[in-house]
């Protein structure tokens, strides 16, 4: 097993040595071709990486069929009524208005325009423009605000300022819609995140959520990254934060997965010591959130991201079984933290995925004893 963590440690330390161009929490390349420990992934069944879908953490067929549908023709109606049969308070109906901002940001992107070229995304500005009181439509139009400020304009810039204003008088219009919907809030954590909001009117917005879905997983994310934004990463104010969700999580949440998620908020810039994944923090963490997954339901929209991150964690932690049962519920998606973070996020989980096999194929595991 030392020759995988080796092979970890050497590309670390180019990380730090080439700090441009690798994320903060340092990112394992590729096991190179032959090498004897690139086991083959796809002795079990697992998904080659050039076809690992990079768009979300798991299956969503409806909203792949919509997506598809709505960037082909430009016709925003099918995502309308999409979103009008989502339930307001569930974590699908998060997940999905951020699915269709990100369409819209993408597109724009690829597409900005010109004399000859309408610029990409133009069915949102239709949809807006054709159904103003559509709650889905404003929702959906606050977050892709959120997501061109975090994609285009620097944090503290005048240009960043801006959009997040807009993003936030969006959000106040699409609150306005839908009285009981959570997620118009939800997507005012990232503008408090963006706008360094005072602890008071966080807490504001905060208890709104909380009125509306108290239990619900992709607001406490949000939170948490306003915790380590707005506090300069402070390890104890988000540790607090997601023991309590942590605490107060009712019978069969993913709640009970939040410490996980705020030991990688805080991960050391740099660790060459596998054994900090052993540590009693990180076990305890581990720990809450293997029990969080086993007594969730199957069908929870947020239980991919739990898995997604377990992967990453229990790899480090040489936990090669329990890694590889995790990658079975969850191969073939990547759209999730950690990789994420990565300027290629098939890349960066298939290097994780290869790690395991090879892991679990040097302490005797096979595609017969595959876990489950």
């Amino acid at each position: 097993m030392e020759i995988l963590w080796v092979l970890i440690a050497l590309v670390m330390i180019g990380f730090v040595l080439l700090p441009v161009m690798r994320r903060r929490r340092g990112m394992i390349e590729q096991v190179p071709p032959g090498h004897p420990d690139a086991a083959d992934p796809a002795n079990y069944g697992f998904t080659p990486q050039e076809e690992l879908d990079v768009r979300m953490p798991g299956p969503d067929q409806d909203l792949l069929d919509v997506l598809d549908l709505v960037q082909r023709t430009q016709d925003y109606r099918a995502a309308a009524q999409l979103l009008a049969g989502t339930e307001a308070a569930g974590e699908l109906r998060w997940q999905r208005v951020q699915a269709f901002a990100g369409a819209a940001s993408l597109e724009l992107a690829q597409r900005p325009g010109g004399v000859d070229e309408s610029p990409g995304g133009q069915w949102l500005r239709v949809w807006r423009a054709e159904q103003p009181k559509d709650a889905g439509g404003a929702a959906v139009h606050a977050e892709f605000l959120v997501q061109q400020a975090w994609r285009t304009a620097t944090p503290g810039t005048d240009d960043f300022r801006i959009i997040m204003e807009e993003a936030r008088s969006a959000c106040g219009d699409a609150a306005l819609l839908a009285p009981g919907d959570p997620v118009p809030y939800i997507v005012e954590l990232s503008v408090a995140r963006g706008l360094a909001y005072p602890r008071e009117e966080f807490e504001q917005v905060w208890l709104k959520i909380l009125d509306r879905a108290p239990a619900h997983m992709g607001a406490h994310l949000a939170a948490l990254h306003y915790w380590c934004e707005k506090w300069h990463g402070s390890r104890e104010l988000a540790n607090s934060f997601a023991e309590a969700a942590a605490a107060r999580a009712p019978q069969g949440s993913l709640l009970a997965a939040m410490p996980l998620f705020a030991v990688f908020e805080h991960l050391p810039e740099v660790n060459l010591v596998s054994g900090f994944y052993q540590s009693e923090v990180v076990r305890k963490a581990i720990h809450g959130a293997l029990f969080a997954v086993h007594a969730a339901r199957a069908d929870d929209p947020m239980l991919a991201h739990v898995r997604h991150l377990l992967v990453f964690f229990l790899v480090r932690a040489e936990r090669w079984s329990e890694a590889m049962s995790q990658l079975v519920h969850i191969d073939g998606h990547v759209g999730a933290l950690p990789w994420t973070l990565s300027p290629d996020p098939a890349a960066e989980f298939a290097v994780y995925r290869a790690l395991a096999v090879a892991g679990y194929e040097a302490n005797g595991g096979n595609p017969a004893s595959l876990p489950h």
